[in-house]
């Protein structure tokens, strides 16, 4: 079970907290729903709960708070919004990453997908689906880790009435397994049709907690009650009324002589009646009344908690169209198996229907057994609901947690998309281009030419690809509450971390070879050998351009996950030679107070140590690449970034 308890927003300057002291309960095996309008704290209150906004107040789930939970995405589930994920990644590809990403097998991944019916759309771009697939797809990545508990943020908004009836079974049945699932909604009628317990908010605070079927009786809208032996004849012209004066009233005929109209009052359905000399029976006002279905609860015949009873499904009946009022049935004993061939699905109005007008109107018809009008084509009834959905199966083995899962799951995010090939193949162009400029012009030294690094630039291309890349690594995609959702928008961990610089350093090196290689390449075809011949230092030459670009690529990694952003990260590596490099130099080459030998030289001159082997020209050809002002800036730039990392991870983990 979930128990929240006394969530509270920080506020805004002069402004009330969105959430001030909300506290409610949502138990295993039943559908929560926490209603509110648009504004209310909904959000803000499931943010609260998940660790993702800061604030006070606590959320247990199951008795532990979410960052006590050694593995969150085992535990919670959640689906706040749209995917975040990169819109050109097939949907597969989607999941198979966030199966890395959770420990889970691969397999998982379509097992999910035939489970949430997008089998046939798994080579899709996340970009080109629908709305309602989107939904989808967000419900199979938060089942994809088998998580007791469902946390959706208005999971239902914007879609048609045959994906919100799927989903809302998709939730119903994960309560039946005896999982645990909050909803938020803005709409009352959908709150008291699918959920179990409903908690209402109203600027920020809880208003009301009870249970769906006392919702439904006394917090829906008010109507008004007519009977009259003439009822066919009064909706028909309350009807007429209602379209000429361009109002949305809704008539709905329970059976005999009795008409409920939502929308009006009862002065001007008087007055209809009135001038139509119509006999009225009876005229009331019913402020939250249901009619004589209401009264049909739960505790007549007992039903378990994570089911809905006949008599609450059989109220409420098929979901409605948007804009429409969920209607009641005026049988306070509902038959839970209806007609086999009831008259609905021949697509024959009834006889006698009555209105339901919303403008411009269309042609009502009579819902099975004489109940309520609905003015969009009847759907099959679904009281009780069937077992149509089915959930992915249970995980009942997990791999023990490896180094190589963070690294599989680095892999393929960095290669589901084509973003790391269109930066490497338009490095690989610059590169070419720069360095055929460079060698037709002369005057460039041959290191230089090779990297296609210009003297009056602050970086080679191969070093800004590099760094651009390792930013990309902590995108806009990265933040999926399913990997992120007990550390807030940027994970801590320093095995993903060690395996985000681990592939950085890999894509690095593969861009700094096929640099040098193409532009030397591509030199000897137009120029000749002279240009391409091994200079005699070129072990250091090598050394240092590898360091080089493998420090671009982990400032990258490192800023975009400081600052939480990519444009972040390549500002950083463009930074250092623009900034850290005039400071490094300015401070290893000037004179010494206590001598007139520069750092570098004293670095370079001043090694006490001879090992054998030659093992000191290997350390001294690393205080060489160090010595120079690129070499130590960037060395010094990636170790303020590691520490600024681990400053962060620590401070968010005391929060």
């Amino acid at each position: 079970m979930i128990q929240a308890i006394g969530l509270t927003s920080i506020p805004r300057k002069e402004q009330p907290p969105a959430v001030d002291n909300v506290s409610f309960e949502a138990h295993a095996g039943r559908v929560t729903a926490l209603l509110g309008a648009p504004g209310a704290g909904k959000t803000t209150a499931l943010r609260l709960m998940l660790e993702l906004q800061r604030g006070r107040g606590i959320t247990y789930f199951r008795g532990r708070p979410l960052h006590r939970i050694p593995h969150p995405a085992h535990e919670v589930g959640v689906v706040l919004g749209d995917v975040p994920g990169h819109p050109a990644r097939s949907v597969r590809g989607h999941l198979r990453m966030l199966c890395a990403a959770s420990g889970v097998p691969a397999r998982r991944a379509d097992e999910v997908l035939e489970a949430v019916g997008l089998v046939s759309l798994r080579d899709e771009r996340l970009g080109t689906l629908s709305r309602g697939m989107d939904r989808r797809l967000g419900l199979a990545c938060a089942l994809l880790p088998d998580p007791h508990t469902l946390v959706l943020d208005d999971p239902a908004g914007g879609l048609a009435v045959g994906e919100r009836r799927w989903l809302y079974d998709m939730l119903r049945e994960h309560a039946a397994q005896g999982g645990t699932v909050l909803c938020s909604t803005a709409d009352p009628k959908e709150a008291a049709r699918f959920a179990d317990h409903v908690v209402t908010l109203d600027g920020g605070r809880v208003v009301a907690d009870q249970r769906a079927a006392d919702f439904a009786r006394t917090r829906l809208r008010p109507r008004v009650v007519v009977r009259s032996p003439h009822a066919a004849r009064l909706s028909v012209l309350l009807a007429q009324r209602a379209r000429s004066t361009q109002r949305s009233v809704e008539v709905v005929r329970e059976g005999g002589n009795r008409l409920c109209v939502y929308g009006s009052t009862c002065a001007e359905v008087g007055e209809t009646a009135f001038r139509n000399g119509i006999v009225v029976h009876q005229l009331a006002d019913e402020t939250g009344d249901m009619g004589p279905g209401a009264g049909a609860d739960t505790e007549a015949s007992p039903a378990p908690e994570h089911q809905p009873s006949a008599a609450t499904d059989a109220r409420f009946g098929p979901d409605p169209e948007p804009g429409t009022a969920a209607v009641p049935n005026p049988d306070p004993n509902p038959d839970p198996d209806p007609d086999p061939n009831p008259e609905p699905e021949t697509g024959t109005p009834a006889p006698e229907p009555a209105l339901a007008v919303s403008p411009p109107p269309e042609p009502p018809q009579e819902a099975p057994g004489g109940g309520a009008l609905r003015p969009t084509p009847p759907q099959p009834p679904t009281s009780p609901r069937p077992a149509t959905v089915t959930l992915p199966p249970p995980v009942l083995v997990r791999p023990a947690p490896t180094p190589l899962r963070p690294v599989r799951y680095e892999i393929r995010r960095a290669a589901g998309v084509p973003t790391g090939y269109i930066v490497g193949a338009c490095v690989l162009a610059v590169s070419v281009l720069t360095a055929l400029l460079l060698a037709r012009i002369g005057h460039t030294p041959q290191p230089r030419l090779l990297a296609a690094w210009p003297v009056e630039a602050p970086l080679p291309p191969a070093a800004l690809g590099a760094g651009l890349l390792g930013a990309l690594a902590f995108g806009d995609e990265f933040r999926h509450p399913a990997l992120a959702v007990d550390r807030g928008t940027v994970p801590r961990r320093l095995g993903l971390l060690t395996a985000k610089l681990f592939v950085a350093s890999l894509t690095a090196l593969a861009l700094a070879v096929l640099t040098v290689g193409c532009t030397a390449e591509l030199l000897y075809l137009v120029y000749g050998s002279e240009l391409v011949a091994l200079p005699a230092d070129w072990s250091a030459l090598t050394a240092g351009w590898l360091a080089l670009v493998t420090g671009c690529a982990w400032a990258g990694v490192l800023a975009a996950g400081v600052f939480r952003s990519t444009t972040a990260g390549l500002a950083a590596v463009v930074a250092v030679p623009l900034l850290v490099v005039p400071a490094v130099h300015k401070i290893t080459e000037g004179p010494s107070t206590r001598g007139p030998a520069p750092f570098a030289g004293r670095l370079r001159d001043g090694l006490p140590l001879r090992w054998p082997f030659g093992g000191e020209q290997h350390l001294e050809a690393l205080l060489r690449l160090l010595a120079q002002p690129v070499g130590g800036a960037m060395a010094l730039s990636v170790s303020v970034l590691l520490c600024a990392y681990a400053f962060t991870g620590l401070r968010s983990r005391v929060r």
